[in-house]
């Protein structure tokens, strides 16, 4: 993992490391890509990272390579991108952020997403709660986030995807509840986001929010990300909860079609994405608590993954590009119904 200093001085760094990071046989440069992605993805890219490197060498007559990372809210990564972060390949939480790089970076083409299978997105998770052990507040479902005296930590739709997928998550069920009348969805919403004391800008800031500084009643998180806090934390003091229904979260890949070819990384970016659909990347995407594609893969941890009726973006939003233009865009449906709290 990067620090802020580091990925401050990553672009130059990397563009002077550049020309002599070609793909070579064992006793060459290493090949050195840089990974930007969003939070809760760090343990699973540091684990895939490390086995990547041995299959390269094994498959490239000993070549080496090194990926680095770097982690933050997902769409302040698309901007990092866009204004100039050096990233061979974006890992994001959402379709939109990686469409940025096209309508406002032209570094990559529009059909990105049909470059690789399953609409580029190799795993998926959904959203659940988290809550402190014994659920001293009742919560079982969506309602229950609603109700006066409970405390919702989430973060900031504005800079975190996995917060827009809370948001989103949120809105379809209220609104299959209510007959498909947007109204009430989003009167819904707005009490939700009432109930709501601080919005970071992350979704792992607002895990350490809630896990750490102790404020709230639940954490509305990825499956993957609460998955992992209990494994760290312990299940003696947190519980997940899920919900009747929920989103079906599908966070893409790419490579970063300008930075590659500028540096010579393609190739190299290329099979790093493809190995993500390999029985090895598969698996370790399930040990990281995200759902594999693999039907193989998905078998083997079915009893890992509660069942839940999921809905995707496409059929209740339109699309992540209408979704975004509704409710996310300044002026935007988010913004009429949340007003920050005075601090």
């Amino acid at each position: 993992m990067l620090s802020s200093a580091a990925v401050l001085l990553l672009p130059g760094l990397l563009a002077s490391l550049s020309a002599c990071t070609k793909p070579g046989p064992a006793g060459a440069e290493p090949v050195t890509l840089l990974n930007v992605s969003y939070d809760p993805t760090r343990e699973l890219y540091e684990d895939f990272n490390t086995t990547f490197a041995k299959h390269y060498e094994a498959t490239h007559d000993g070549a080496k390579i090194s990926v680095k990372q770097s982690h933050g809210g997902s769409g302040k990564q698309a901007r990092a991108v866009i204004d100039g972060l050096d990233a061979d390949i974006v890992t994001l939480a959402l379709a939109y952020d990686v469409d940025m790089l096209h309508d406002k970076g032209n570094l990559i083409p529009k059909d990105w997403q049909a470059r690789l299978p399953n609409n580029s997105s190799p795993y998926t998770s959904t959203i659940v709660f988290v809550v402190r052990k014994g659920n001293p507040k009742n919560i079982r479902d969506w309602e229950d986030l609603v109700q006066p005296g409970v405390a919702v930590i989430t973060p900031n739709p504005k800079t975190s995807g996995g917060a827009r997928w809370n948001y989103l998550a949120a809105w379809g069920h209220a609104l299959r509840k209510a007959g498909n009348d947007e109204a009430k969805a989003q009167e819904f919403v707005a009490a939700l986001f009432k109930n709501v004391p601080v919005l970071d800008s992350g979704a792992r800031g607002s895990t350490t929010t809630f896990a750490e500084r102790g404020l709230g009643d639940v954490l509305i998180a990825w499956e993957n990300e609460a998955l992992l806090l209990t494994d760290e934390v312990g299940k003696d003091k947190f519980e997940i909860i899920v919900p009747s229904d929920s989103i079906l979260a599908e966070p893409p890949v790419t490579i970063v079609d300008k930075n590659v070819d500028r540096k010579g990384t393609r190739a190299a970016a290329e099979a790093y994405l493809q190995y993500l659909y390999s029985d090895e990347g598969q698996e370790l995407a399930a040990k990281h608590h995200y759902r594999p594609r693999s039907e193989k893969v998905a078998a083997k941890y079915a009893s890992h993954f509660p069942s839940v009726r999921l809905f995707t973006i496409d059929e209740v939003f339109g699309g992540w590009r209408k979704a975004q233009q509704t409710h996310f865009d300044d002026r935007g449906v988010f913004d009429t119904i949340y007003t920050p709290k005075a601090q």
